[in-house]
């Protein structure tokens, strides 16, 4: 099993080269730029290019884990589909091919004959990317590989990827928007049971030279699986929090403490802000895609990401979840928490990765239906949730 996450590492790393590769290299640039024309299409370009970007990040991903793990494969699902219709009526199914050549000649097909640009992706898909964590590599987990599923977010937040906005302030170490919002989204999860097992998170944009203008990123990573918990935040929380180096349960500490943080959505409802404030204070963080408000949580920046709406997808939560579980937290279904009465002694209601939402077509076969919150502490949580529903009740008698 540390063999599939390893491989999941580099891959994302690859995937994230792709991302930066498209803002930094002039030629992929200038497609890029075309996405900021409000309601119009270039009609030079087969597909949007973000829809390009997003689908190669997604084969990059699909294919090098076939390669090494074969029969994965089935098992893997992203958002994306990878079939494209160009400007001479052609179909073309995306496809990572044996070489660097035959890469860019069917890219070349689907950017109508852009040599150049085709041949720079084609480049940097086809790069050996080298990914090495010494917790991992001194770690060996067997799971099989056939209960194992996949779910793949390539660019999450791609409206912030596509703006590029690069000089954006954080707020106490949050970023509302900005290239620092975009993640790339690896989940692992077991298909019988839908518990998911392995995570990896990948932020391409973290910091910016300010003399070569490129950028760094940053990559996180979780396992749990059959009581063995590991993340790689585990070095930097060990010196915090003494003897919780194996669990890395870091809300434990400030479990007493009666305040909250949480970040949101800009759409989040009126109703779920107004009780917010009343709970958290001014401790309310906004910020751009689900991903990314995710990882404020894994990186203990706030308590909670809380999302009332339904607009969230298994490839938006599976790799935070698989983290944070490795940390002793989770991503529990907001909705059936509200309902929850915690004196019969449930269990929390935690999303589930295997089971599409009966009734629904499309991308809402997997979306989240009842909203979510994701946490670090279960004790936190709890107190959270108590202090949630009181402060809901008011409003919602007056609506």
């Amino acid at each position: 099993m540390s063999d599939i996450l390893r491989e999941l590492l580099c891959v994302s790393e690859k995937a994230a080269n792709i991302a930066r590769a498209c803002r930094q290299q002039e030629a992929l640039f200038q497609l890029l730029i075309e996405e900021k024309k409000e309601g119009e299409k270039n009609k030079k370009f087969a597909v949007d290019f973000k829809t390009l970007a997003d689908v190669l990040v997604q084969e990059v991903i699909k294919q090098n884990m076939e390669n090494k793990f074969p029969g994965l494969e089935k098992n893997i699902f992203g958002e994306e589909s990878n079939e494209f219709t160009n400007d001479w009526g052609e179909k073309i199914t995306l496809r990572l091919c044996s070489t660097e050549e035959e890469t860019a000649e069917l890219l070349s097909k689907v950017l109508n004959g852009n040599k150049v640009a085709s041949e720079a992706l084609a480049r940097v898909v086809h790069q050996d990317v080298a990914f090495t964590d010494p917790t991992l590599d001194s770690t060996e987990i067997n799971v099989p590989q056939d209960i194992l599923g996949i779910w793949v977010d390539p660019i999450d937040s791609t409206y912030q990827y596509i703006k590029g906005s690069a000089d954006i302030k954080s707020n106490q170490g949050i970023f509302p928007c900005g290239l620092q919002c975009v993640t790339i989204l690896i989940g692992v999860y077991d298909i019988q049971t839908g518990v998911p097992l392995m995570g990896v998170i990948n932020q391409p944009f973290v910091s910016r030279d300010p003399n070569t203008l490129r950028w760094k990123g940053q990559c996180y990573w979780g396992l749990s699986y059959m009581g063995t918990n590991m993340h790689s935040l585990q070095l930097t929380i060990s010196r915090r929090n003494g003897s919780e180096t194996h669990t890395g349960n870091t809300g434990s500490e400030a479990a007493f403490s009666p305040s909250f943080s949480a970040v949101i959505s800009a759409s989040e409802k009126e109703t779920i802000k107004a009780a917010l404030s009343r709970v958290c204070g001014d401790r309310i963080f906004g910020a751009a895609g689900a991903g990314y408000k995710s990882l404020c949580v894994v990186q203990g920046l706030v308590d909670i990401y809380i999302f009332s709406e339904d607009t969230t997808f298994k490839w938006d939560s599976c790799a935070a979840h698989a983290i944070l579980r490795a940390m002793g937290g989770g991503i529990v279904d907001l909705k059936e928490c509200l309902e929850r009465n915690p004196e019969t002694g449930l269990d929390l209601p935690q999303l589930v990765y295997h089971v599409e939402n009966e009734g629904a077509a499309g991308v809402d076969r997997w979306a989240n239906k009842g909203g979510l919150i994701a946490y670090r502490s279960r004790k936190r949580l709890e107190t959270f949730l108590s202090l949630l529903v009181q402060n809901l009740a008011p409003a919602e008698t007056h609506t």
